[in-house]
């Protein structure tokens, strides 16, 4: 009975998607996080689609006569039904003002398909009667998990509905500032190295898992934001309630496990309500849907520039960027790596914001005598330290050393106790040089020191 039934679809609506596309390119921000190529039922607007993502990852613009030279280009322009095709998309579309409601319906129906082909993988499980019935139960719930995050589409969301949820109250968004001067970080050396995060520019933060790297990204983020600068942060490892509490914890100056138990002081608390109050009016938007590509974090951006003005993006972190072409690199995640960090670049120019994007070190790090990160340690790929402006990396020998260790190896040197060490290790430029900083871990934040060392 259900072989008979037709799948999950819903033609018109991906017609008028495509169509809408070809009437206003604009609409392509509208609906890039919503849908991808694969949500379409039909082959030839699934080919339409596909052409126009890539027109926009080129920067080109989405038009009748575009998409059928980008078609044509790849030998699939009599494929979908010619120019005849592309002007039937175009008249049957009344405007583009719906776009992303037929973009919801596109992927509707794409979840209901994924579903019934989750329900036939799951079925084969159970007719396979396996021994282990644990792992086959597991199989089962990762073929469902990915269903539901296939589909998660959370977007930016801005601070100050994140609070406004922790304190059941319902304010109204501020309209944030507009700036086109180079991004300060408000840390004095870093600062003084850096002139600023300049426009365009792709930064690197890289470090171990543990030093802090999230955390720096998202206070030099809260500094910006202080300034006047409109930034969007992408927390690929984070939920935003974990990241909005981190943020709370290190403006109020409370102990974020404290804070997050609840078993905060009355004093605390008074600090806690006060930060809130400041922070929802900050210009900061957070994204935290998983998963996520190049061209949907671009879609997104472009976006949230054209609605608020957006003056920084933090990426957190570059290893957990979905690349765009599955099976493209095959199982070469360098090659992978390549690909995201030559886009993240080109979003920077595009957007002309500068991107902060954290990244991991290989273990070579931990092996290495005295613990000193090099360019070498990026992870997965060589084009990072190729594409980037500006690498930093963060480096804390009290992290390795107990201080008597640090005695026995270091007499009469004073313990440096949470003192993180900020190298700038590559500055397109300008000079290279340390800055340290102290971090106060419980707090989530680092702070500035007056000492600045260059190499």
């Amino acid at each position: 009975m259900y072989a008979e039934k037709l799948l999950p679809h819903d033609i018109e609506a991906e017609e008028a998607v495509v169509g809408a596309l070809l009437i206003n390119s604009d609409s392509f921000l509208r609906v890039s996080h919503l849908i991808k190529p694969d949500d379409f039922y039909r082959e030839r607007n699934r080919s339409c689609f596909a052409a126009c993502v890539d027109l926009f990852q080129r920067s080109e613009a989405i038009d009748q006569v575009t998409l059928a030279r980008e078609l044509s280009r790849t030998n699939q322009l009599e494929t979908v039904g010619g120019m005849a095709y592309l002007s039937h998309l175009i008249s049957i579309t009344p405007n583009s003002a719906n776009a992303e409601f037929y973009a919801q319906l596109i992927a509707r129906t794409a979840t209901m398909r994924r579903l019934i082909d989750a329900a036939s993988r799951i079925s084969a499980l159970g007719y396979e009667d396996t021994d282990d019935v644990d792992a086959t139960l597991r199989q089962a719930e990762d073929t469902l998990f990915k269903v539901r995050t296939g589909q998660s589409d959370r977007g930016f969301v801005p601070l100050r509905q994140i609070y406004d949820q922790f304190l059941e109250d319902r304010a109204a968004l501020t309209e944030p500032a507009q700036n086109t001067a180079p991004v300060m970080t408000s840390f004095n050396g870093l600062d003084e190295l850096l002139g600023g995060m300049q426009r365009a520019d792709m930064l690197i933060l890289g470090a171990r898992p543990g030093l802090g790297k999230s955390t720096l990204a998202v206070n030099i983020c809260l500094n910006a934001a202080k300034n006047g600068f409109t930034s969007g942060i992408f927390s690929l490892e984070m939920s935003r309630e974990q990241l909005a509490l981190r943020i709370l914890a290190a403006d109020a100056g409370v102990d974020a496990h404290r804070l997050r138990l609840g078993l905060y002081t009355e004093a605390e608390e008074q600090r806690i309500i006060d930060s809130i109050g400041s922070l929802s009016d900050m210009p900061v938007f957070i994204d935290d849907t998983p998963f996520q590509g190049i061209v949907e974090m671009r879609g997104k951006s472009r976006r949230l520039s054209l609605e608020h003005g957006v003056d920084l993006l933090v990426i957190d972190y570059l290893q957990l960027v979905q690349g765009e072409a599955k099976g493209r690199f095959g199982d070469n995640r360098v090659q992978e790596v390549s690909e995201i960090s030559r886009s993240i670049k080109g979003m920077a120019r595009d957007l002309n914001v500068p991107i902060l994007t954290c990244s991991q070190l290989s273990r070579v790090v931990e092996n290495r005598t005295g613990h000193r990160p090099q360019l070498s340690d990026l992870r997965d790929s060589g084009s990072i330290e190729q594409d980037a402006d500006v690498v930093m990396f963060i480096s804390r020998e009290d992290v390795y050393f107990t201080e008597d260790e640090w005695e026995q190896q270091f007499p009469g040197r004073p313990y440096p106790r949470a003192i993180a060490e900020i190298i700038i290790a590559k500055h397109r430029h300008g000079p290279t040089g340390s800055v340290k900083l102290r971090f106060r871990d419980h707090l989530v934040r680092f702070e500035s020191l007056a000492q600045t060392e260059n190499f």
